[in-house]
């Protein structure tokens, strides 16, 4: 027996339960803001790429529950009262969601979703939100690493037999594009991505003919414009290389090979397979016959091949992107920052997981003379940033680290996706989001980009929200003996906020 998806029930059980509790106990109307931010980089890397935006909004515009769903609800859960179970029956989102465009770069600590909704409808949406913003934001990140090492060399995805099901396959293919990647192996994208699918042969082809000759000339005969041959069943400069050279000759002489064409390697050393395939490729006279590698490879494996000289044309990348194999988990977190018009906060022993209250924006500053990322800082929504004149900011734990900002322009990143309810944001194509994704990349210093011991790109606090989480930290009466009041003057300390005990 089949059971269809329902996104609509794809939550944790504790979201109805407290929608119960709100709706019975007379909350549910309250206005909440919630942010979706990450706590750090993945990969220990230095930046984030946002993505699963459209497929956010496509889960909010069809957000309503069926007479099955309330029976189900009803069937399962008597707790649930008929009040809320009748809420449940007419439930529509009528909140606003502001959110950065998928493929922004974004830091910890940054809100790239922001709730503003009826609490039980805030609360509701949170565990569909992260789930699709924490999938495809860590296959996006590491799509967009390994392309950055790649370089010139094209990136095909090819991890669908080993994503943690179809679904993380088809999406994560989706996310691996807005990264960089020249395209998938996975047909069912096309008409998401608007793109063919790509690939090559298996050795299972090369296997079911009596030789390997015959299995690279049956593949020519039918995939003229795609005559990449999988060359390392057997022996690659021994067998696979020399079939493919005399395969390659006789097809090209009577014209049977019509477009790209080239060897794929998915085994052994291949720094040294591939400088020897291209020389013996090279000799025969077929310069431009592509070299393809596979097999388990990363950004890391990609940066020591190309020190080693291997000559490779273009990557497909399996199990080490789809699965973001080294860092599985990005942790986006859904965080209260206001309850009707109250700040609130998480407060905790760790400074890096006390959340910032209030309803917030992110502004970043760019250098008016070479367009480069300087540094983002987190802004209560009333401010107004004023980027005509010099601008002091400092860490928001480690105070007295400060820098004085001069000749920059100032941009906010997040921008309004659904206001009342109804969605008022034109979703860019996946060519868009790629562009995007580029331009951001080429406004980020190399520091930021490196793929070990990255620098930490700068997100601070303007004063006012800094004064208003100092006052909520006093208000718990939590003392961080690492940060004091920041001062105006670097040379003058002077430290009289009630904060520095």
């Amino acid at each position: 027996m089949q059971f269809p998806r329902k996104l609509q029930l794809a939550t944790d059980l504790y979201q109805l339960s407290m929608g119960n509790v709100y709706l019975n106990d007379g909350k549910a109307g309250e206005t909440a803001v919630f942010d979706a931010f990450i706590r750090r980089n993945p990969f220990n890397g230095g930046y984030t790429v946002a993505a699963g935006l459209e497929q956010m909004i496509d889960y909010i515009n069809g957000l309503a529950f069926t007479d099955e769903d309330i029976a189900q609800l009803h069937h399962y859960h008597p707790e649930f009262t008929d009040a809320f179970l009748d809420y449940m029956r007419h439930f529509k989102f009528s909140g606003e969601i502001y959110a950065v465009p998928e493929g922004t770069i974004i830091f910890p600590h940054e809100p790239i979703v922001r709730v503003k909704a009826p609490l039980i409808e805030a609360q509701l949406v949170e565990t569909t939100l992260l789930a699709i913003m924490n999938h495809q934001t860590l296959i996006a990140t590491k799509a967009s690493r390994i392309v950055e090492e790649a370089g010139d060399g094209p990136v095909m995805e090819f991890g669908l037999r080993r994503a943690h099901g179809t679904e993380a396959g088809y999406f994560g293919a989706r996310a691996a594009v807005i990264g960089g990647c020249a395209g998938t192996s996975v047909v069912e994208t096309e008409p998401m991505l608007h793109r063919a699918s790509m690939g090559t042969m298996s050795h299972s082809f090369v296997l079911s003919y009596d030789t390997e000759r015959e299995a690279f000339e049956k593949f020519c005969d039918y995939n003229p414009d795609n005559a990449v041959l999988l060359v390392d069943t057997y022996n690659t400069l021994e067998s696979g290389v020399p079939n493919a050279i005399e395969v390659f000759g006789e097809y090209k002489a009577a014209g049977k090979i019509t477009g790209n064409y080239g060897i794929r390697i998915d085994s052994g050393d291949l720094a040294y397979l591939t400088s020897e395939a291209r020389k013996m490729l090279d000799d025969a006279g077929f310069t431009d016959a592509k070299i393809v590698a596979s097999s388990d490879l990363d950004e890391y494996l990609i940066r020591d091949l190309k020190s080693q000289g291997a000559k490779i044309d273009s990557w497909g990348i399996g199990t080490k992107l789809i699965t973001a194999f080294d860092s599985p988990s990005l942790g986006g977190v859904y965080k209260m920052a206001e309850i009707n018009g109250k700040p609130k906060m998480k407060i905790s022993d760790d400074p890096g997981k006390i959340t910032n209250p209030g309803t917030k924006k992110i502004v970043r500053f760019y250098s008016r003379d070479n367009g480069m990322a300087l540094a983002d800082q987190l802004y209560l929504e009333d401010e107004v940033v004023d980027d005509t004149k010099p601008l002091r900011i400092f860490h928001p734990i480690h105070t007295w680290k400060q820098m004085t900002l001069k000749n920059f322009r100032a941009k906010e990143l997040l921008v309004p996706i659904f206001v009342d309810g109804k969605c008022v944001y034109d979703k860019p194509s996946i060519d868009e989001i790629r562009e995007h994704l580029r331009e951001e990349k080429r406004t980020l210093w190399p520091t930021y980009k490196r793929m070990v011991n990255p620098h930490v790109y700068h997100v601070d606090l303007s004063r006012k929200l800094w004064d208003l989480k100092q006052d909520l930290l006093d208000e718990a009466d939590v003392d961080l003996t690492e940060t004091e009041p920041p001062f105006e003057d670097p040379k003058k300390r002077n430290v009289d906020r009630k904060t520095s005990k």
